[in-house]
C-alpha cells in the first residue's frame, strides 16, 4: 500500500494556504514544556478544514459540477460543506443519529443536504449516495487527500517548535494522526509521535497490536464523550500508523472532562471531549510518555454547552 509522503502534505499545505488559519502553537500556562496546537480556533471550529479544503481543491472541474458527499458525526461534515460551499461545489452530508446538535445544526446552516442515518449506516449511505449521483465521496479519514491535509498540521508545529521531543495526536480513524506522523517523522526523526485515545474506543489500540483492523463497533464506542473518536482505523491509515506512530495510550472519560476543564478555565480555549484525549495523556499518562518538550494537539471546538457545563461542573 502506497502511503502518503512528506511530498503530498507540502502540496496539501499550499492548496490550502490562504484558505485554512495557520493556528498558533501555545504555551501551556500550568506546564513549561507543553505547548497546544490550537485547532479549535479554526473557522469551523476543528482541524478536519485542512483535509477537506485539500480533498476539494483536487477536484476536477467535472467532479466539482457533480458535487461531494462524505459521512461524519459533525466536524468533518462540517469542514466539508464549508470548503465545498465556499468553491461552489454541491454538498452532501450523511450523519448518524445521535451526533451533537451543534455540529449538525452548523452543517445545516450551510444550506447543504443533511441526511440522518443510524449510526452503523453512515458509510453505507454516503457510498450509495456518491453511487446514485455521481458525488465525489469524500471520507472523514480514509482517504489519501484527507491525511495529507491532516499532515500540515505536523509541518506548522516543527516549524514553531524546531526542538519539539514530543507530539501527542488524538486518534479515531487515524487521518490526523497519520498525516502528523508522516510530516513529523521527516522532518524531526527525533521526535515521538504518540497517539491519544478514550479507553471506551480503544480500536486503534488493539488494531496496532494486532497487525490490522480490529473494530470495536459503534454499539460500544459510543460510550465514550469523545464523539470525534469513535471509530476504528482504516487499512489505509493503520498502515501509516504501524509504520509511523511510536506509541498510543489511553485516558478515561474522567481525565477526559478534567483536560476539557483545565483548557477552558487555564487555556481559555473552548474545546470539545475529543480535543482534550492528548492535554489528558500529558496530565495523567505522564509516566507512560516520552520526556521533553511536548506539542498536543487540540483537535477542535464545537462542544455541546450541557457538556460543556457538565465538564466545568466538576
Amino acid at each position: 500500500m502506497e502511503l502518503v509522503s512528506v511530498d503530498d502534505v507540502w502540496s496539501a499545505s499550499a492548496d490550502i494556504t490562504g484558505q485554512v488559519l495557520r493556528t498558533p502553537l501555545m504555551r501551556a500556562p500550568w506546564d513549561a514544556e507543553l505547548w497546544l496546537k490550537a485547532e479549535s480556533l479554526q473557522p469551523v471550529g476543528s482541524f478536519k478544514l485542512r483535509g477537506a479544503t485539500h480533498a476539494v481543491a483536487r477536484l476536477t472541474a467535472e467532479q466539482r459540477s457533480a458535487g461531494v458527499v462524505t459521512h461524519s458525526s459533525g466536524n468533518h461534515g462540517l469542514a466539508l460543506a464549508h470548503a465545498a460551499t465556499a468553491t461552489g461545489v454541491p454538498c452532501r452530508v450523511v450523519v448518524p443519529e445521535g451526533a451533537p446538535a451543534a455540529k449538525v445544526d452548523r452543517i445545516r446552516a450551510f444550506g447543504v443536504e443533511v441526511v440522518t442515518v443510524p449510526p452503523p449506516r453512515r458509510a453505507s449511505a454516503a457510498q450509495q449516495i456518491a453511487t446514485e449521483t455521481g458525488a465525489v465521496l469524500v471520507p472523514p479519514f480514509d482517504d489519501r487527500r484527507v491525511i495529507a491535509g491532516q499532515g500540515t498540521i505536523g509541518l506548522e508545529i516543527v516549524a514553531d517548535l524546531p526542538d519539539v521531543d514530543v507530539v501527542l495526536v488524538p486518534v479515531g480513524g487515524g487521518g490526523l494522526s497519520s498525516g502528523v506522523a508522516t510530516a513529523v517523522r521527516a522532518l524531526r526523526p527525533a521526535a515521538a509521535v504518540i497517539g491519544v485515545e478514550p479507553e471506551l474506543a480503544a480500536d486503534t489500540r488493539d488494531s496496532l497490536a494486532a497487525g490490522s483492523v480490529v473494530s470495536w463497533g459503534e454499539e460500544r464506542t459510543y460510550r465514550t464523550c469523545a464523539d470525534g473518536l469513535r471509530l476504528p482505523p482504516s487499512a489505509l491509515t493503520l498502515a501509516h500508523l504501524l509504520e509511523r506512530l511510536d506509541g498510543i495510550v489511553t485516558v478515561t472519560e474522567d481525565e477526559i472532562r478534567a483536560a476539557l476543564s483545565r483548557l477552558v478555565r487555564d487555556a481559555r480555549l473552548v474545546v470539545e471531549p475529543s480535543a482534550a484525549v492528548a492535554v489528558a495523556a500529558r496530565l495523567f499518562r505522564r509516566a507512560e510518555l516520552p520526556a521533553g518538550r511536548t506539542a498536543a494537539v487540540v483537535t477542535g471546538g464545537n462542544v455541546e454547552p450541557a457538556a460543556l457545563a457538565a465538564a466545568l461542573a466538576d
